[in-house]
């Protein structure tokens, strides 16, 4: 059986996005991994919940630069690199600020600021 389009984007997410929060680290455990699943999947839920049955837009991907306090909130949200297209960004930066408050993220996630610092590349459908 396939899985729905929701599924793959989300599952392509989480692949994605590990090696683009940790370039020059080793990859996350097992806690870390769920904890950023759960984030990518919160995502890709807002982006959904604010589509409008019917409407037809543009997809693209954008990276979002995310600071994330160790109680979860999130403290910075901004475009990382750009889709090209204002709307797609915008589009980007309401689904994560989407997400409202984390669970507190993993010891592994937080750097020495004290901040989970983190680059999301943002599938946004159509």
């Amino acid at each position: 059986m396939p899985l729905p389009e929701f599924a793959r984007r989300t599952l392509l997410l989480a692949l994605l996005l590990i090696p683009c929060a940790f370039p020059a680290q080793a990859a996350p455990g097992p806690a870390a991994r769920a904890w950023l699943s759960d984030l990518v999947m919160r995502i890709d839920a807002a982006e959904r919940a604010e589509r409008r049955p019917g409407s037809r837009r543009r997809g693209g991907t954008v990276v979002v630069h995310v600071e994330i306090a160790p109680d979860g909130v999130l403290q910075r949200v901004e475009i990382e690199r750009s889709s090209g297209s204002p709307d797609l960004d915008r589009r980007a930066l309401r689904a994560v600020r989407g997400v409202g408050s984390l669970a507190a993220p993993p010891k592994g996630l937080v750097g020495s600021t004290g901040l989970a610092d983190l680059s999301i590349p943002v599938e946004l459908g159509r």
